[in-house]
This record gives structure tokens, C-alpha cells and sequence, in this order.
């Protein structure tokens, strides 16, 4: 089992100011086919055009497939599948056209996420941040296991975040049935997008799948849609005209570039279940540090929950386990 000792930087040449240009220098990732959720805007849209540039086909799942295909028009090798991440039958349908397009899947990369919203509740009455950060990824990369397996040496990477550092996952009451706080339902959401990779790569190591969570860095995009210029503000991330004004903040392209170093690093060749930030793997956070600190805490990584976790997401989706 995944360990959070293996939490230890590698010494990568690349760092929190690195960009998706540079992480990708030199890359060829010709005959490569690639799935991109959220490809279409901010994080997501980085990394598609990053891994198209390099010579990858580049499947872009969209909940606007529409607005998906205006953006992608010039990035030569996208192609957009409809897909909405809070709708479970909808994305099985997604994964059946997908796996009736390609016989592998090389990356997939779970970029697609939603930040404090209000409240809100899909399907059998999920909390909405659980159900499209963690479920519907889960769902995903269930049903399309079998692809990932076909590949040599697959990389599931998914974006997590240091809102992790929030909460653990809320065992007693992981849909907030007692009273929503859209923080905390977030934070949950990124601890269970971290588990969800930590048993992944358990299950998958055999068939020669790797999985990654990662914490991108600190960005302004359409992530934050569901707040206001004033909370925003407030906060200190923006002026009062929207421009970004905290520090530390990153670029897209430089937030893109932690996922797409997980995706095609070398030196994570033979690892896997690790907590990725900066464009290296993070260290373990003391009990008790702000999130803005860096690093992973413990129960983002700690397998026993990671496996707990699995085994709800099976029960409420209904996905079968992962095999070939």
C-alpha cells in the first residue's frame, strides 16, 4: 500500500513558476490519446491545448459541447464528447461513445471541478460538489477502466486542491444533510478527488495504471464563477476591478503545468497514490498548518480512508469494480 512516507520531493528541474510550455519542451507525445475533463476553459483548456501541442489526440468531455467546440476550434487534434460530471447515467453514456472511438486511453486528466457553490443537490439528492468533483470522476474513469488497462503504462491525474486541508471526508454526513457549509462541502470534495487517486492506483498498479492528485497552485479562472467580486476581494485574491492582487497567485498555463508534469515525468516512472504540487511531489503538512502552506495532510493520503471512500463511491453509484 501507498504510504503517506512516500510523500518526499524528487528533486524535479521545474517548480511553482514553470509553465505548461516548459514541462511540455521537447515532449512528443505522437500516437498518445489523452482525456481532458474540463478542457475547455482555464486549468483544463491549458493542459488540452498543452497536450495537443505535443502531438497528443486530445478527448475533451463537456457539459456545453457547444461552447466547448467554439474554443477548441483551432486546437488541432480535440475532439469534444457531451458530458455533464453530475449526471451518473450521462456520463456511462459518454464513456460508451468514448470507448466505442479509441481502443486505449493513455491519460486521463480529471481537471474539471466546481468551487463553493451554493447549495445544491443531483441526483438521488448527492451533495452537488461531491457528486461533480468526486462522482462523476469516479464514475468515469470506472467505466473506462478497461482503456487505461489497454494503454502501456496509463496516468489517471486528477486535480485536487489545498482546500483539502478543510476537512476530512464527512463520514457521518458526507452529503450535509445537517446543515450545508459550501467550504467545507468543498474541501470534502478535494480530500475525496486525493483518495480517489491514492486507491485508484492500488487497484490499478497490476494492469500498469498510475494515478496522481495534485494541488494546481493558487489561479483566478471560471472556478471561482460561483463567487462574487466582493468575496473575492474580501479574500484579497482580486481589486476592485477583478484584476488579480494576491500573492503567490499563478498563471493558467503555470497551473496547468503540476498536471501535465504528472502526466509525462520521468521521474514519476514506477510510482503512484502521490500528492503532487509545484510541479514535484509535495511533503507531508503538520497537523493543525494552513492550507496555504503547501503540502498534503495525512487523511488526503491515507489509505485505509482511500479504500473506505471507494467502497461508498461503489454503493452510491453503482459502478462495478475496475477490471479489464
Amino acid at each position: 500500500m501507498i504510504t503517506t512516507d512516500q510523500q518526499h520531493p524528487l528533486d524535479s528541474p521545474f517548480s511553482a513558476a514553470s509553465t505548461a510550455e516548459d514541462v511540455l519542451a521537447g515532449m512528443d507525445l505522437s500516437g498518445r490519446t489523452a482525456l481532458v475533463t474540463g478542457g475547455y476553459s482555464g486549468l483544463g483548456l491549458e493542459t488540452a491545448r498543452g497536450l495537443a501541442a505535443a502531438g497528443a489526440r486530445v478527448i475533451v468531455p463537456a457539459r456545453r459541447p457547444d461552447t466547448a467546440r467554439a474554443v477548441l476550434r483551432d486546437v488541432p487534434g480535440c475532439e469534444v464528447v457531451a458530458l455533464d460530471l453530475a449526471d451518473v447515467p450521462g456520463v456511462r453514456a459518454a464513456a460508451a461513445l468514448i470507448a466505442g472511438r479509441v481502443d486505449r486511453i493513455d491519460l486521463l486528466m480529471a481537471v474539471a471541478g466546481v468551487m463553493a457553490t451554493p447549495e445544491r443537490r443531483v441526483g438521488p439528492g448527492w451533495e452537488g460538489q461531491l457528486a461533480a468533483n468526486h462522482f462523476g470522476h469516479f464514475v468515469l474513469a470506472c467505466e473506462l477502466y478497461p482503456l487505461l488497462a489497454a494503454a502501456d503504462g496509463a496516468r489517471v491525474v486528477v486535480n485536487s486542491s489545498a482546500g483539502h486541508a478543510l476537512t476530512d471526508i464527512r463520514w457521518h454526513d458526507p452529503h450535509f444533510r445537517t446543515g450545508y457549509d459550501k467550504w467545507l462541502a468543498y474541501g470534502q470534495a478535494k480530500t475525496a478527488n486525493s483518495l480517489f487517486a491514492v486507491h485508484l492506483d492500488a487497484l490499478g498498479r497490476a494492469d500498469g495504471v498510475r494515478a496522481f492528485a495534485l494541488h494546481p497552485g493558487r489561479i483566478i479562472t471560471g472556478l471561482q464563477r460561483e463567487m462574487s467580486l466582493r468575496e473575492q476581494r474580501d479574500r484579497g485574491w482580486v481589486d476592485e476591478h477583478g484584476r488579480v492582487i494576491g500573492p503567490g497567485f499563478k498563471t493558467a498555463s503555470q497551473g496547468a503545468a503540476t498536471g501535465l508534469w504528472a502526466a509525462t515525468s520521468a521521474l514519476l516512472d514506477g510510482r503512484g497514490g502521490l500528492y503532487l504540487e509545484d510541479c514535484d511531489v509535495a511533503v507531508r503538512a503538520a497537523p493543525g498548518q494552513p492550507m496555504d502552506d503547501g503540502g498534503v495532510h495525512d487523511h488526503a493520503v491515507d489509505p485505509e480512508a482511500a479504500a473506505r471512500l471507494w467502497e461508498l463511491s461503489l454503493a452510491a453509484t453503482g459502478c462495478g469494480p475496475v477490471t479489464r
